[in-house]
């Protein structure tokens, strides 16, 4: 699952990030809302964590913008203010839910575990699912009716997009920006790489899945 993540406080952004990919979570980062909105309108990501105080471009208004454009991605609404005008004009803006600053670690992360639930019918306490495979987050196994191996963190992240978009041509370049990131080097080399091992590992516990190319588009 990747996140996007606007917040402009550095040591919160980059300590929360930090706990997120240990949680096996993609996760960019925004430092202002400008920035943070040209991210958000891509519609990649998966759950979007907005601070209401931003630079250049407050959280309500970029929340507004991103519905205006018809992104349904679900967004969480950080606020300091923890006042009740904050919390009910985000969620009149079209906010999903709400943490106030300070907030233990293990909220967000049941918060986000629960709107990741609600976001996609795959997702079964956790687990997901495509015709005879299941991808399991917490260990990170794909397993078929005949057997199960271990994917690596990327291996896994790709497999997971790949099935939640089951049965759509997914382009290379969408590939890259989900996994790699918007700032990474990575190319369409390194897909077709990755593409293979799951072809491998796909063939090796017998699955009924498929990956397919689709020549020139994906």
């Amino acid at each position: 699952m990747k996140i996007l993540m606007v917040e402009d406080e550095k040591r919160l952004a980059e300590a929360i990030a930090q706990i997120l990919k240990e949680n096996n979570y993609l996760v960019d980062l925004a430092r202002d809302g400008e920035y943070g909105l040209d991210c958000a309108i891509t519609g990649i990501y998966d759950i979007i964590i907005l601070d209401i105080m931003l630079p250049k471009k407050d959280g309500i208004s970029v929340l507004r913008e991103i519905r205006r454009k018809k992104i349904e991605t679900p967004v969480i609404m950080l606020t300091a203010k923890g006042e009740t005008a904050d919390i009910v004009n985000g969620l009149d803006s079209g906010a999903d839910d709400y943490l106030v600053k300070p907030f233990p670690t293990e909220e967000l992360l049941a918060r986000l575990r629960a709107l990741g639930r609600r976001k996609g019918e795959l997702m079964q306490d956790g687990i997901v699912q495509a015709y005879d495979v299941e991808l399991n987050p917490n260990t990170l196994y794909m397993s078929s009716q005949s057997d199960s191996v271990k994917l690596s963190a990327r291996e896994f992240q790709l497999m997971e997009f790949l099935m939640k978009r089951n049965d759509m041509v997914t382009s290379k370049n969408m590939i890259i920006e989900k996994i790699w990131g918007f700032d990474t080097e990575a190319d369409e080399h390194i897909v077709e790489v990755y593409i293979s091992f799951l072809r491998k590992k796909l063939s090796c516990i017998e699955a009924g899945v498929e990956i397919k190319t689709e020549r020139g588009l994906g």
